[in-house]
């Protein structure tokens, strides 16, 4: 019989698994794809190609730029997003977007 060891909670665990969470949501699927085509995209661009309002566009961005998955740059009255370039970032490109 094989001795299974304990597998210890971690930040690092934790925080993959909310970025995980977060990109499960369906809406959040289709932001993170359309971001991958553009690379940078503002909020009201978004809201107009997934036809949804800003706000909630806005909340869903929100969510996933306190977990690391966007930069942001500010154009006057807008905001614009374009993906961080991590491991994880890229390996979710493949599993989500093909």
């Amino acid at each position: 019989m094989t001795t299974i060891t304990k597998v210890p909670v971690t930040k690092s665990r934790a925080a993959k698994a909310r970025m995980l969470s977060l990109a499960g949501d369906q809406t959040r699927i289709r932001i993170l794809c359309l971001l991958f085509e553009h690379k940078q995209v503002c909020v009201s661009e978004i809201a107009t190609a997934l036809d949804m309002s800003v706000a909630s566009i806005s909340h869903h961005l929100q969510l996933m730029k306190d977990a690391g998955f966007f930069t942001t740059e500010r154009r006057g009255n807008t905001i614009c997003y374009s993906l961080n370039q991590s491991v994880f970032i890229k390996q979710l490109q493949k599993i989500i977007c093909t």
